[in-house]
């Protein structure tokens, strides 16, 4: 069972189309640890995306531990989805949980 419940701004939630479904990323703390470990200081990761060096690789990653249920998705589906769909349209999804590591709920 996945979770297509609509994302909550005020918690710092985004949604992104992976699989043809609706998902809905939830900044935790938990999750933006597993990030950090994986792709280093976010606050270095919001400077890299506030001056366009932020890697696909990184927004992949930083999606996928803000899943808040993964499901049958794999990371590369992540990294599928927000190819498919172009950084554009990945943009506002990223502002949200940039939003949420900056200021928080």
């Amino acid at each position: 069972m996945t979770d297509e419940r609509e994302a909550n701004p005020a918690r710092g939630e985004a949604t992104i189309f992976i699989k043809g479904r609706k998902r809905r990323l939830r900044p935790t703390f938990g999750a933006l640890v597993a990030a950090e470990e994986e792709i280093g200081p976010l606050f270095e990761l919001v400077d890299r995306a506030g001056s366009g060096r932020l890697k696909l690789a990184e927004m992949a990653g930083l999606f996928w531990h803000c899943l808040a249920d993964r499901g049958d998705i794999t990371r590369d589906d992540v990294g599928e989805a927000i190819a498919a769909q172009g950084l554009a349209a990945s943009a506002p999804t990223l502002r949200a949980v940039l939003k949420q590591v900056l200021q928080g709920a």
